[in-house]
């Protein structure tokens, strides 16, 4: 007599499938949701939107790991280790702000383009730092990565100076921020997983970009209270948007937890061409053959690359 209850194997892929569902919706769903609020909604303040994300993330990062147990709680054992996490901080806000002033210049489309050239950066960032080669094929495999970029840029009507140094530059942040995360919590008492790293250093980024706000962003408070007052549905979009890059974070953990980092690696290489899409069905922003072109040779190099580091480890 057969059972009604569904077999392990199949909760176990219904709980991939979940999380991986999660994963797409909130890493492309704050992508979306910075560029509307940063770009169309007349809410010019990129420092404090990074702060807002921070807070919802230092918030809850703290329920979920504290109260609700989800996550093992990591202790910090040393000052040394509480120095090392606070630059590392530092970097992760210079890269999510980078990325996010970007979203004022750039249609989503080209910022994932500029974003797919990460493995280029992680690849000389580990050179530079701890002298780690690759296999010659590896770096081959970035020129197509690096030239696809280029031929993007060549392409893209609504090309931005300013907007793609700033892209670059959180780009460079992102991946310095993985190799000085391999280097300086490399030992088994200091290593954090990925949900308590973040509970450490959300606080410490919205100790640093509260006076960068204050300094950088003045007006910030009078022009969003005016806005809340034009649009009434202004704070629950902001208080959303927080919430989803917490909700991005999170994700990316369990999927790692329950599939495999090259699965989330696989994820990603897909997500940035989703979100492509997505974006231009919704700002309808203007595209050409060459930009579209230039971003597939892009993606395909990155695929490559993934590919040559798994088979030449």
């Amino acid at each position: 007599m057969s059972s009604s209850s569904p077999s392990p194997t199949r909760k176990r892929a219904l709980l991939i499938a979940s999380l991986i569902t999660l994963w797409y919706s909130s890493n492309i769903g704050v992508i979306l949701l910075n560029k509307y609020l940063l770009s169309n909604y007349g809410f010019r303040f990129p420092i404090f939107l990074t702060m807002c994300h921070m807070t919802a993330c230092a918030l809850l990062s703290y329920a979920s790991i504290v109260c609700l147990k989800l996550v093992p709680l990591q202790v910090i054992k040393s000052r040394p280790q509480f120095l090392k996490i606070g630059t590392l901080s530092v970097v992760f806000c210079a890269s999510v702000v980078g990325g996010n002033v970007s979203l004022r210049y750039l249609p989503v489309s080209f910022n994932q383009a500029v974003g797919a050239t990460t493995p280029f950066f992680t690849a000389m960032f580990a050179y530079l730092v701890t002298f780690k080669r690759e296999a010659w094929i590896t770096y081959a495999a970035l020129i197509p990565v690096v030239t696809g970029v280029i031929i993007a840029s060549g392409g893209e009507p609504s090309f931005h100076l300013f907007g793609f140094i700033m892209c670059i530059s959180a780009t460079a942040a992102r991946a310095f921020k993985s190799v000085l995360q391999g280097v300086l919590l490399s030992s088994e008492g200091e290593k954090l997983n990925s949900m308590n790293l973040l509970l450490y250093m959300s606080p410490i980024a919205v100790v640093v970009l509260l006076p960068s706000t204050l300094v950088m962003e003045p007006e910030v408070l009078d022009v969003i209270i005016e806005l809340g007052k034009e649009h009434k549905f202004m704070w629950l979009l902001l208080i959303l948007n927080s919430a989803t890059a917490y909700v991005a974070n999170l994700s990316n953990f369990l999927v790692t937890k329950h599939t495999s980092a090259l699965t989330l690696q696989v994820l990603g290489n897909a997500k940035g061409a989703v979100a492509v899409v997505i974006s231009i069905m919704l700002f309808r922003n203007p595209v050409t053959v060459m930009g579209i072109g230039g971003y597939t040779i892009t993606v395909l190099g990155v695929i490559a690359c993934g590919e040559a580091k798994r088979r030449f480890k």
